[in-house]
């Protein structure tokens, strides 16, 4: 894996060589190794390395050039930085970016190590022995077109020219299966379902196996339902979507580019359901890819964005910080230009409790498992949206598969209009969250 102080030492004689006074490097590489199966036998088996190295170079009018590379070797890191400089005289004259004046803070480091790798024949005896289990299920479902078995090692480093210097390294594994029935005289139903893990022994391949068998034959007898307002329940994974696909509401960088459905004058005010506290956690104990530091060198760390439907914090880099007057909150993605990302997001419900709702006693209620045409469905700037999605209707615990339909709105009426935040929540790979409940959703059906 990478070694970081090695690195700096040679950018470091490579600087003073090209006649170069501020530079900083991220950096990242990763070994990854995964299988996919059909009908019990090897479909595909990839191992590969990829390293992808940032490089910024300040001239002394205090422009910025930017170059990239895969080569972490001294002549690859010296062509870069000599690369950097000259693309530095056309570099952009408004908003310089800065070094993160976190970037030398001592970070309290996460307990994780590299694990060994698991053997390619176990990843595949593996993942062979679930798609049969899958099969063996129902006898509805006839294939499992997608899966895929994977194990990475993840090192990433931060350094530039006032002597900081930061790594860490981590290892997942991730089992993800996707079923799918064939009935004559039906449509093709089918369900997914993704687990991740530290390492394939604690891979949790029994938990992904009953998730999508249970899910896929619940969408077996499925039937339309009309259209209208409904209330309507969405999955973790379902709210977590949606919270994914307008993220421009708390990112500082689109807040600035008038790319947002915020302002600056938006935080303090009220912007959802008082019921409603949503973090970005990057050190959350249940996120397996969690990251001590971003591109920038700052340490991350818990982000307050919505605090009982009060917008309470943004998502920051250096730059957006300091032309807002704030903090940098390690959210920060380098490159020719310096973006803003989530990490890993923590939904939970506020102080103030509301009646309990529950699935075993609610009638005429819309359970949505997963959204479908993110890419294509949502209007991020006006706020709209219109997605198909997957889920069942619900009358007193019975949970009836919804052959096609479509749900439609505006985002901000929609986090205004929740009702009930379950207190249980679910681990997924985009974050923590439970059950949410949403008052009179438009619903087209057949």
């Amino acid at each position: 894996m990478l070694n970081t102080q090695e690195i700096a030492n040679y950018a470091q004689s490579s600087a003073k060589e090209l006649g170069i006074n501020q530079y900083d490097i991220y950096g990242s590489s990763i070994d990854e190794t995964s299988v996919e199966v059909d009908s019990g036998e090897p479909k595909q088996v990839q191992a590969s390395n990829r390293s992808s190295v940032i490089v910024r170079v300040w001239n002394e009018q205090q422009t910025v050039g930017v170059t990239t590379t895969t080569d972490l070797d001294e002549p690859g890191i010296k062509l870069a930085l000599k690369t950097a400089k000259e693309a530095s005289f056309f570099g952009n004259k408004d908003n310089l970016p800065e070094f993160s004046p976190e970037a030398k803070n001592p970070i309290n480091q996460p307990s994780h190590s590299l694990v060994e790798p698991s053997p390619v024949p176990q990843l595949i005896e593996t993942l062979i022995k679930a798609e049969k289990t899958l099969l063996e299920a129902h006898p509805a479902i006839k294939s499992v077109p997608y899966n895929g078995l994977s194990q990475e090692d993840i090192a990433r480093f931060y350094l530039n020219s006032e002597g900081a210097i930061r790594q860490e390294a981590r290892s997942y594994a991730s089992i993800y299966l996707y079923s799918r029935t064939e009935e004559e005289g039906k449509k093709p139903r089918g369900a997914s379902s993704v687990k991740i893990s530290r390492s394939l022994s604690d891979l949790d391949i029994d938990g992904c196996l009953k998730e999508v068998t249970s899910k896929t034959i619940s969408h077996i007898n499925y039937q339309p339902i009309p259209s209208g307002k409904y209330r309507v329940v969405f999955s973790p994974k379902a709210f977590l979507s949606l919270i994914g696909a307008f993220s421009n509401l708390f990112n500082a960088q689109n807040i600035l580019d008038k790319q947002s459905l915020s302002s600056p004058d938006s935080l303090g005010t009220q912007i959802a359901s008082p019921l409603l506290c949503l973090c970005d956690d990057a050190l959350h104990p249940d996120n397996i890819g969690a990251e001590t530091f971003d591109d920038e060198g700052t340490p991350t760390r818990r982000v307050e964005l919505i605090t009982n439907g009060i917008l309470k914090g943004l998502l920051h880099s250096t730059g957006t910080a300091k032309r807002m007057n704030a903090q940098p909150t390690g959210n920060a993605n380098i490159g020719a230009k310096v973006t803003v990302s989530s990490h890993f997001y923590h939904v939970f419900g506020s102080e103030e409790t509301p009646q309990a709702l529950t699935l075993d006693t609610a009638e005429n209620v819309i359970l949505i498992d997963s959204l479908q045409a993110l890419h294509a469905g949502v209007n991020a700037l006006q706020g709209s949206f219109s997605l198909p999605f997957d889920g069942w209707l619900v009358n007193q615990g019975q949970l009836t598969s919804i052959d096609a339909a479509t749900i439609a709105g505006d985002y901000l009426e929609l986090l205004k209009s929740i009702i009930y935040i379950e207190p249980e929540s679910e681990v997924t790979p985009r974050g923590v969250c439970p059950r949410v409940w949403v008052d009179q959703l438009s619903v087209t059906g057949e």
